[in-house]
């Protein structure tokens, strides 16, 4: 198909093919096992294709799409042949994706006249929020850009230890205070400083608690009046860190924090140490949030731009 045309580079295909290579083993075990002595594709194919994108947490809203498209496929064809299926699910999935506006990118990239541009980072503790700012940092400052970190996770000394940590690894400025400041005072003091210094990228850290939404929500609220203060309509971005491993779970965050605050893009962390990078495709479809990157390994390039066909594409390669 044209839209499986060459976006990145080989080496970033290779890691994103490698990255996805626990769950493509194991959802094609599970399809050749379901397809064992059958030529065409009928109603107990489609049956067993279901329950297995279902438990590849795809989801099940978006599972029960692809199954209506390839459902029209059979309608119109007549007759689809077992040896077809690979490649009619990858072109339906891709062509359901294609609905969205978003995992077009190819690169890290950030909006023009916003200066600096603040991206506001959320998301439940554990799930790479830290390393994912870290991965980030380094990438656009690879571009040459001038980036500016701020830990305002301050509910956790190790928070904004390791912020520090990947703020030196960088080779970024890192604004912080003693843990137990109040966070909104960490963003404020951040802006201030990438103002002064005439930055062009603002990556803020907060705290990843869930246990109470309306305490998150009121952090949240006051964290974004304060920046606003500095600099205007920030942040420009609030992205939503996920935990790929957690699957279905990580639906679940999504949910709940999409009540808490205004997220306007999702991460999608620890793709390759799992066999549930379904979720991906999930995600894209039912959330009318952008998936804007995925993490495929511990490497520090191993945070990519999601590109929805390049996944598709190593998913069933």
């Amino acid at each position: 198909m044209s839209i499986f045309k060459k976006i990145f580079s080989s080496e970033k295909k290779e890691t994103l093919d490698k990255g996805l290579e626990k769950t493509k083993t194991t959802f094609f075990n599970k399809l050749s096992k379901a397809v064992v002595g059958k030529s065409k594709v009928d109603d107990e194919v489609l049956d067993n294709l279901e329950e297995i994108l279902v438990s590849s947490d795809v989801g099940v809203n978006t599972t029960l799409k692809v199954i209506e498209r390839i459902e029209a496929r059979v309608s119109k064809d007549k007759y689809l042949g077992i040896d077809e299926l690979n490649v009619i699910l990858r072109e339906e999935i891709a062509g359901l994706l294609s609905e969205t506006n978003s995992g077009e990118e190819t690169d890290f990239s950030i909006p023009r006249g916003k200066k600096p541009f603040v991206i506001m980072v959320v998301g439940v503790n554990g799930v790479g929020k830290t390393t994912t700012i870290g991965k980030l940092a380094y990438q656009f400052k690879k571009q040459g850009l001038n980036v500016v970190l701020g830990a305002a996770d301050t509910f956790r000394a190790a928070a904004i230890d390791q912020l520090q940590v990947w703020a030196d690894r960088v080779d970024v400025p890192l604004v912080k205070q003693s843990m137990g400041s109040d966070p909104a005072s960490v963003a404020f003091d951040t802006l201030k400083s990438a103002v002064s210094q005439n930055a062009d990228v603002v990556i803020i850290d907060t705290a990843g608690r869930l246990h109470n939404k309306v305490n998150l929500m009121n952090e949240l609220t006051k964290v974004k009046r304060v920046m606003q203060k500095v600099v205007d309509n920030s942040p420009h971005d609030v992205l939503l860190v996920l935990d790929g491993s957690t699957g279905q779970n990580a639906f679940e965050q999504a949910k709940q924090f999409t009540m808490a605050t205004e997220v306007t893009s999702l991460a999608v962390t620890k793709l390759d140490g799992t066999a549930k990078g379904g979720v991906v495709i999930g995600i894209s479809d039912q959330f009318k949030i952008p998936v804007k990157y995925i993490g495929v390994g511990e490497g520090i390039e191993d945070l990519q731009v999601f590109n929805k066909y390049e996944f598709v594409d190593s998913f069933f390669k």
